[in-house]
């Protein structure tokens, strides 16, 4: 009898790789509800684009965290993310001082949010990887990998996005020095 309690017994790293993948699935599922609120709020039609594209990965990146979740004999129950939690109530405040703001400022501001919340998913994704690695769940491993690299990428686009509109800021008579504003408020 007791040898079968203790086949049943989860270990420590893995109790650990398992608590860490529910907060990223709570993570992820608070994120499927705040990308079209940025999508909307943005201005920049690339930016628009990017939430919207990584919207659809975000919802990837759940279906894939179920599987994991399948693949380790572990029911996928989200586990409340506060952090995730803040940085979804900093993005929303975020969206509403945007309002007064212009609009290449307001969207550097959404990018610095987004970029908030692929750091934490990058550290997320990653330190689960490495207990999955550590307990020899290779195909574990292999989903993990993957959505880290989206996350990365998401990231290195962001920044990306970022370098233009930063060329937008007004110059000292307060017009902006590119058109995007003008362009924007007609589109």
């Amino acid at each position: 009898m007791k040898q079968s309690l203790e086949s049943k017994t989860i270990s420590p790293l893995k109790e650990l790789l398992v608590e860490e993948l529910r907060d990223l699935l709570h993570a992820e599922g608070q994120l499927v509800k705040a990308l079209p609120k940025m999508a909307k709020a943005a201005h920049h039609p690339k930016l628009k684009d990017a939430f919207t594209n990584h919207l659809s990965q975000t919802e990837s990146h759940v279906e894939r965290l179920k599987k994991v979740f399948e693949l380790l004999g572990e029911k996928a129950q989200p586990k409340p993310c506060k952090a995730m939690m803040g940085l979804v109530e900093e993005g929303k405040e975020t969206i509403e001082e945007g309002a007064e703001k212009e609009n290449f400022t307001a969207d550097l501001s959404l990018i610095v949010a987004a970029q908030k919340v692929e750091h934490y998913e990058i550290s997320g994704y990653t330190s689960v990887r490495n207990l999955a690695h550590q307990l020899g769940e290779a195909a574990v491993v292999t989903l993990l990998e993957q959505t880290l690299n989206e996350e990365r990428t998401a990231d290195t686009m962001l920044g990306q996005l970022s370098m233009p509109l930063m060329q937008n800021e007004p110059g000292e008579a307060g017009k902006e020095s590119r058109s995007f504003r003008t362009k924007a408020q007609t589109a």
